[in-house]
């Protein structure tokens, strides 16, 4: 391990196969994803894993992206029981009820056109930023989009990896 080693990072490179398949899971939900993330280790740094993660997203197929899609809640609707779908959908929490109304109804527009959920990286975006983008990607075609959700998730896998590193060992 490098001085760059987190108790995360430690944690995903010693683990057993099956508890940090669960735990990058946790992360993405595409299984090909995973088991690349889970062949190149041991990781030198956080900063190896997220290139590794860049390179897995790179990698998905059309059926590896619908997979990851499939463990996204729609926005507005975060998982319940799921701290991570809450802390990532937090500025629709507090949205206006014409907001929440809002996006249900431009959601279900994108669903029926794309076959699958509006996903974007949320963290740090407010209701109207994110009612905004749905707004403007529905007008792509849909490979235009498909390579918009391969970016996002990109932008998710590497926050999500991001707070595996630093906190450790994930908590049942």
């Amino acid at each position: 391990m490098t001085s760059r080693s987190t108790p995360g990072l430690t944690w995903l490179n010693t683990a057993k196969d099956t508890e940090a398949r669960a735990a990058l899971h946790d992360v993405c939900a595409a299984r090909s994803w995973g088991s690349a993330l889970l062949t190149r280790r041991p990781y030198d740094s956080a900063e190896a894993l997220l290139a590794a993660s860049d390179e897995a997203t790179g990698a998905l197929t059309d059926e590896g992206l619908d997979e990851a899609m499939a463990g996204h809640p729609p926005i507005g609707r975060p998982k319940p029981g799921d701290p991570t779908s809450a802390r990532e959908q937090r500025s629709m929490a507090g949205a206006s009820e014409a907001l929440k109304a809002e996006m249900l109804e431009l959601n279900l527009a994108y669903q029926d056109k794309f076959g699958h959920v509006f996903l974007i990286c949320a963290t740090g975006k407010s209701g109207e930023e994110m009612r905004d983008a749905v707004r403007h990607r529905i007008d792509n075609s849909p490979r235009q989009e498909r390579e918009i959700v391969r970016q996002e998730l990109a932008k998710i896998n590497r926050l999500r990896l991001t707070r595996l590193t630093e906190n450790g060992a994930p908590t049942a």
